[in-house]
């Protein structure tokens, strides 16, 4: 009688056991798949020769201002029309799982992780991303201000874009100097060396 009820208690313990590893197998984290420009505009491919070092998520605000048009390259000033300028972003950059890992705003565009390094960049080339949502990007980083994972970093993709274009809202005289802000989220991709 005690050996039939000690095998049970071991059977039912086993049976729980394996219950317990199947449920922490169903919820266990899945490998990242690996980040391919296959599907971006050529334009801002990263050359080859670098290497993804860091995949973050940037959701926050670009503000733009009711300005007086700028005058485009070798046209003449415009007076009296109206734009929404941009005038900075403001953002947080989060890793694929939501941890915050540092911050991206401007003028001038930074970006600053949480280890205190930051970068600058020169833009290199845009591509429409859809209707609604700021263009592809891709630029050059300038050298790295302080150690830190920023340090060493060649190009910074802007990709898979939500929003932040100019408000549709009229600019007009009586608007100038107003500002609006904007909600926008964009993947930020930071490419090292290989």
């Amino acid at each position: 009688m005690k050996t039939s009820c000690h095998a049970r208690i071991v059977s039912i313990a086993t049976a729980l056991g394996a219950l317990a590893v199947l449920a922490a197998c169903g919820t266990a984290p899945q490998k990242m798949a690996m980040y391919s420009q296959d599907a971006l505009p050529a334009a801002i491919k990263v050359p080859a020769g670098n290497r993804v070092a860091m995949e973050t998520v940037g959701v926050g605000e670009i503000t733009y201002e009711c300005r007086e048009k700028a005058a485009a390259a070798g046209a003449p000033a415009a007076p009296g029309q109206m734009e929404w300028a941009f005038v900075g972003p403001k953002a947080v950059l989060n890793d694929r799982s939501g941890k915050q890992v540092g911050t991206y705003y401007g003028p001038p565009a930074t970006w600053e992780a949480s280890d205190g390094s930051k970068i600058t960049a020169t833009q290199l080339a845009v591509a429409p991303s859809g209707a609604g949502n700021l263009p592809y990007q891709l630029v050059k980083a300038n050298p790295a201000s302080g150690p830190g994972v920023m340090k060493d970093v060649t190009y910074i993709q802007r990709v898979a874009l939500k929003g932040g274009v100019a408000p549709a809202m009229e600019c007009n005289a009586a608007s100038k100097g107003k500002r609006e802000i904007v909600r926008y989220q964009a993947d930020y991709i930071f490419w090292k060396a290989a």
